[in-house]
């Protein structure tokens, strides 16, 4: 178990800065470790494996490769999964399903494929334990084999996270549509607010539209260095490499490692929410996730909350968007209202309100920088503001930019294109 092929998925546009984490947790050589479309991939050991779940933020899931083979049939599948090895990683007590994603595959049914290798599974597990197969459990398995089929070759997979590992195990109050945890791990990640300022200190970090807290408490577990699976289980505990003391040994390790803020010192992480009901799930939210006591939650209109600190500071934000910001008279009608009356949008694209939230930005935000998540390309226009930086990402279907602004005091004076440059005139 110390040369596993490890794969760690990921969304588009995150690739680099999993590959840091990655080197990070496992303090692996370069060489060790490289990106490829979707995901990392590392040659590492068990431990490895059982790190990268207990400390990674940005992957989906942790999977370890068992093979790689050319195919033309269904009938190539079979017989690639039935060389697998399975009984090294779990016995017949363990529940199996087999998911498939294919690019360019010439096989006419994905399920019919699956099937195959499902059954390669159980009939390998039936030469080798006296006629006795796993069972198949398509909703809760133990067991989840992946396979990926390209145009000529297939990738077998044992997943050894289980639930995909957005889900962390604090979120238990959340409203529509809520930001996953991974994506964003991934937007404090390319702010760089981890990193500190010049001389390594942390600058406040505020979300004005919080949500149910997701962005504030991921910022607070990574100040605190709070390991992001400290609260679930894994897959891998049921395998048959699984040795409970050192996985043990491993969360103390994280645990001791954990760095609170001492009693009295002021919060530098910031969240609100027009919404008081939210607010309320965040607060909650936090205290699950061992960071109630770091931040400061708060009810509040975006376009009137004021700067949580004097001085610089980064706002990291996932704003409502389509049917997100609904179009009408009073918060809480149609859709479930993220911002209050003055902050639904006054037309169908939430134009007027994203100016308008410029404006109060520019104005009373003064050498603060905004990095905002949607996916209209168009909303620097809309804001007036001239971007510094567009960073690609998706949000599960949907293809966004992390875009980001710097706040300068004065007008926001206009380039040659129409768009506020982003300097005073």
């Amino acid at each position: 178990m110390n040369q596993l092929q490890i794969f760690l998925p990921c969304a588009a546009g995150v690739e680099d800065y999993l590959l840091g984490e990655v080197q990070t947790i496992t303090d692996l050589p370069p060489q060790a470790v490289y990106k490829q479309r979707g995901g990392v991939m590392l040659n590492g050991s068990w431990r490895a494996v059982l790190l990268l779940n207990l400390h990674c933020r940005l992957a989906q899931r942790v999977l370890v490769q068992l093979s790689h083979t050319e195919y033309r049939s269904e009938q190539d599948l079979y017989r690639a999964a039935f060389e697998v090895a399975w009984e090294i990683w779990f016995t017949t007590k363990q529940s199996i399903k087999v998911e498939i994603t294919a690019q360019h595959s010439p096989l006419t049914s994905l399920n019919f494929a699956a099937l195959k290798i499902k059954d390669a599974v159980c009939d390998r597990f039936r030469d080798r334990a006296h006629g006795v197969r796993p069972d198949v459990n398509t909703q809760w398995p133990d067991v989840r084999i992946y396979a990926h089929l390209t145009t000529d070759h297939c990738t077998l997979y044992i997943d050894t996270s289980g639930e995909p590992l957005f889900k962390r195990g604090w979120r238990e109050d959340k409203g529509d549509a809520p930001l996953k945890e991974t994506l964003a791990a991934a937007m404090i990640a390319a702010s760089g607010w981890a990193a500190g300022d010049s001389e390594g200190n942390l600058l406040p970090l505020y979300d004005p539209c919080c949500g149910s807290g997701t962005i504030a408490i991921e910022a607070a577990q990574i100040a605190c260095n709070i390991a992001a699976g400290s609260l679930r289980r894994f897959a891998f505990e049921k395998y048959v490499p699984f040795q409970p003391h050192v996985w043990q040994a491993i969360k103390d390790e994280a645990e001791a490692a954990v760095v609170k803020p001492e009693a009295g010192q002021p919060s530098l992480i910031f969240g609100s929410d027009v919404s008081h009901r939210m607010v309320d799930f965040a607060q909650r939210n936090a205290v699950r996730a061992g960071v109630g006591d770091v931040i400061d939650f708060r009810g509040g209109d975006a376009l009137q909350r004021m700067p949580p600190l004097d001085g610089p500071g980064v706002m990291v934000l996932n704003p409502p968007y389509g049917e997100r910001i609904g179009i009408g008279g009073v918060a809480g009608e149609g859709v479930q209202a993220r911002f209050g009356a003055r902050e639904l949008a006054q037309t169908e694209d939430g134009g007027a309100f994203f100016l308008q939230l410029a404006s109060h930005w520019k104005k009373h935000f003064s050498g603060w920088t905004a990095w905002m998540l949607t996916p209209d390309l168009k909303l620097p226009g809309k804001m007036r503001l001239k971007e510094t930086r567009r960073v690609p990402m998706w949000n599960g279907p949907l293809e966004c930019r992390l875009f980001r602004f710097d706040m300068v005091a004065g007008r926001m004076a206009k380039d040659k294109n129409g768009s506020a440059a982003g300097t005073p005139d």
